[in-house]
């Protein structure tokens, strides 16, 4: 029921396709841009088995002595939520960094079919006990499970049938074993996962009821005619020592070409129905939002401490204005604890009878969070000031000929030896000034869809009619007016 690293490292032995920078990757484990990530994942697996974490990462099942994956159980109380929250603060705490994908993220979208489950009868009934059946598989399974949603789109002025079919992933044909699929679709972490739930990632169907795109499946990552297509890695690239978190957090990302993939019947969660589309798309992160923006939060918790330590240094956190923007860094920081406790606290039952964190609450979280990211990393970037981007690498502070001069330019004090010094700056240079870090700033703009979909899922969830009766009262209204 719980995996353990090793035996996670071995699924990916599966056959999958994979590919990055021109190469064809025979073994993904032990390849040097996938690497660092999967032994990350690999950890986080190991850890539900060890003493110190067995409690935190993993639940005993109802009247047996097996455990599961805490990030995986159905949330059905507010502790089952305060559960996966302290299970994710023990893993980054212990891997010493932040990552975004590890399946507790992508899981809640399965959560979100469980809910629709009505409308997908309309289609047919096996696709409601489809889901059930696929939400019990990841639990048992233990298994690594992504989310495909983007497609390379082509032009998008016009609609998909009236250019390159493939650029929306769409059916080709149905088969007495399945669906067989065409197209594409970008997801980070595809090819270290086991497993990915592929939807449409518009609803551009017009007033049709059905249409070949509105698909939702389950897809094992060694499916036959699946192809990774990956963009070029961090890990490896640069020296460890200069670049600690391209090197040890590097989450690939993938295009996923389907050509003419089958997708067996048991695996189809929605098909055709243009309706059951969108509702999945309108729901899709009523509980994933809740783990995206938790990974934010310690985002932040990186962001004040290198900016911190670097003021401290030096003396600078004694001035007021120093200090105004170590203020604006908390903020940010306690404003996404304030929505993700207040989202959990009130908590509403969703309508297949699990509990979801406030949506209202956890939405405007989401835009606070996610907004505000580039401001607090350029705020960052002021506080660890311009030795950042000008202090030399860590082969010059080792090389005999420059060893002793950079040892006195960077030792401030007893406490900060030019080392320490060196590796602050270079951990702060890596978080907000490296490739990877403006990879991480574009990645959680659009990581659940660009931000006029985040204002629309808070417009779609806020509650209106309370400020409309407030102030139709103060203004002394008619009650006509609540009618529109």
């Amino acid at each position: 029921m719980l995996v353990t690293g090793d035996e996670y490292r071995e699924s990916l032995r599966d056959g999958r396709q994979v590919w990055i920078n021109g190469e064809k990757v025979n073994d993904v484990p032990t390849h040097r841009a996938f690497k660092p990530i999967v032994d990350v994942r690999a950890r986080i697996y190991d850890m539900a088995h060890e003493d110190k974490y067995r409690s935190v990462m993993s639940y005993e099942i109802d009247g047996t002595s097996e455990r599961n994956c805490i990030g995986h159980k159905l949330p059905r109380t507010r502790q089952d939520w305060e559960d996966k929250r302290q299970a994710i603060d023990a893993v980054m705490k212990d891997i010493g960094g932040v990552v975004i994908r590890i399946s507790d993220e992508t899981v809640g979208e399965l959560w979100s079919l469980y809910d629709g489950q009505d409308v997908l009868k309309e289609v047919d009934p096996r696709f409601s006990e489809n889901i059930v059946r696929h939400i019990d598989l990841v639990v048992q399974n233990d298994s690594f499970h992504v989310s495909a949603n983007t497609d390379p789109k082509g032009d998008r002025s016009k609609r998909p049938q009236d250019q390159d079919p493939d650029m929306l992933l769409h059916v080709i044909k149905e088969t007495d074993a399945g669906i067989v699929v065409r197209g594409a679709k970008y997801e980070t972490a595809a090819s270290y996962s086991n497993q990915a739930f592929v939807k449409p990632t518009i609803a551009n169907w017009g007033d049709a009821k059905l249409s070949d795109y509105a698909v939702g499946f389950i897809c094992p990552m060694n499916a036959a005619g699946l192809k990774h297509i990956c963009r070029n890695g961090f890990a490896g690239v640069k020296p460890l020592k200069d670049y600690p978190l391209a090197n040890k957090f590097d989450e690939v990302d993938t295009l996923l070409v389907f050509d003419n993939v089958l997708v067996p019947w048991e695996n189809v969660l929605f098909y055709q129905h243009t309706r059951a589309a969108a509702f999945i798309r309108a729901t899709l992160h009523r509980y994933s939002a809740m783990a995206f923006v938790l990974r934010i939060l310690y985002m932040a918790d990186m962001l004040i401490g290198a900016a911190l330590f670097n003021v401290r240094q030096t003396g600078l956190d004694k001035q007021q204005a120093v200090r105004e923007k170590l203020a604006t860094l908390a903020c940010y920081r306690e404003g996404i604890n304030a929505h993700l406790t207040a989202a959990i606290a009130t908590a509403q039952k969703s309508p297949g009878g699990l509990l979801m964190p406030n949506q209202s609450l956890l939405y405007t979280g989401r835009v606070h969070a996610c907004t505000k990211l580039p401001e607090m990393m350029h705020l960052t970037r002021e506080l660890c000031g311009g030795q950042i981007c000008v202090t030399p690498d860590s082969q010059a502070f080792d090389d005999p000929d420059t060893k002793s001069w950079l040892d006195k330019f960077y030792s401030v004090n007893d406490n900060w030896l030019a080392e320490d010094r060196r590796r602050l700056l270079a951990f702060a240079r890596d978080l907000v000034n490296s490739d990877y870090a403006g990879h991480k700033v574009t990645f959680q703009l659009f990581a659940q869809s660009p931000p006029f979909a985040h204002l629309n899922a808070v417009y779609n969830n806020f509650d209106f009619n309370g400020p409309l009766a407030f102030v139709k009262k103060a203004a002394n209204l008619s009650d006509r007016v609540m009618q529109d």
